[in-house]
């Protein structure tokens, strides 16, 4: 495992674990998955040298969080510990509520990442961050975050808080290189973090599915880019990560994480759905891709135009008819 270069205990891994799946029903993996393959991945995870976890109050309505406070039961200082809250009336007390009860269903007394789960439109940072600021100074929260803002906002964010927001937890992949225009640069620049979730756009690019094998979850059966014909516009870009992956022994999911991870400013969070990919996917942080791999990946991902928006409306619509 290889670990971010920041003053932060423990040390971030570059690859961790996001457990949206934990609890999670959309995703369809069952009872025993939430009561003994979670826990299970946990510990293999530790076990590897895995510190970053990473959670919501938002998934399961709680059960992830307990799920993964559960597992890491006695392996607390191994863990670097990170939860959401989803920014719903986020006055000050609330956050501080929010904060409590979250650290609560962990069974931790201390988040060491709290990060506001998506920008209110409405409630300004300058509101949030006074309940954060409260966290800090009881000891409750270590370091703030943000997920899925844009820059301008995180830099007001930080602004607010007084100190520094570490890290932004926005969707970088393969398939949503827009992070490599701004965010990233930024963090290089001023030892802040991106955390890539959907590294491997929701598992399209590990080669597995095709227009004849579409998922089968509600998660990403709503989601555009399982649409047949996207999934045909992505072919070559699975072809050249299989060419690439070829080169270091490795698979096509191992390379996209390789390529989402590359920057000294980027850790990704992937979910797993057993031991076994968890495994493949802590290895990824073993691959040096060289950098006419990175231009290859590059220039494949930038011929992918997928169908989005209203235009991708009937078939999903035609998707969801014939599930």
């Amino acid at each position: 495992m290889r670990y971010l270069d920041l003053d932060t205990a423990p040390k971030i891994s570059k690859i961790g674990l996001g457990t949206w799946q934990f609890g999670s029903r959309q995703w369809g993996y069952g009872k025993t998955y939430a009561e003994q393959e979670a826990r299970a991945i946990v510990g293999r995870a530790l076990e590897l040298g895995v510190t970053l976890f990473d959670t919501a109050e938002i998934y399961g309505l709680g059960r992830s969080e307990r799920i993964l406070g559960e597992a890491i039961s006695g392996h607390r200082d191994q863990v670097f510990l990170a939860t959401k809250i989803l920014p719903v009336a986020p006055l000050p007390p609330v956050v501080e509520q929010r904060a409590v009860a979250s650290a609560n269903r962990l069974g931790v007394s201390r988040l060491d990442l709290y990060q506001v789960h998506q920008p209110n439109p409405v409630v300004r940072d300058t509101v949030i961050m006074r309940g954060m600021r409260a966290l800090q100074r009881v000891g409750l929260v270590g370091e703030v975050g943000v997920s899925n803002y844009p820059l301008d906002r995180w830099k007001a964010a930080e602004a607010a808080l007084g100190s520094r927001v570490l890290s932004n937890q926005v969707q970088y992949s393969l398939l949503a290189t827009g992070p490599g225009d701004d965010l990233i640069p930024y963090a290089e620049e001023t030892g802040h973090v991106v955390i890539a979730y959907s590294p491997l756009a929701q598992g399209l690019l590990s080669g597995r599915y095709d227009p004849s094998n579409r998922p089968k979850d509600r998660v990403r059966s709503f989601n555009s880019q399982f649409l047949p014909v996207n999934l045909e516009k992505a072919a070559g870009l699975i072809s050249v990560l299989r060419e690439v992956a070829s080169a270091h022994d490795a698979t096509a999911a191992q390379v996209a994480l390789a390529w989402a991870i590359r920057s000294p400013a980027v850790v990704a969070i992937p979910g797993a759905s057993s031991v076994a990919q968890l495994e493949g996917n802590v290895a990824a942080a073993e691959i040096d891709l060289t950098d006419d791999e990175w231009q290859a990946l590059n220039d494949a991902a930038m011929r992918v135009q997928p169908v989005t928006g209203r235009a991708a409306l009937p078939g999903l619509v035609r998707a969801q008819l014939h599930r």
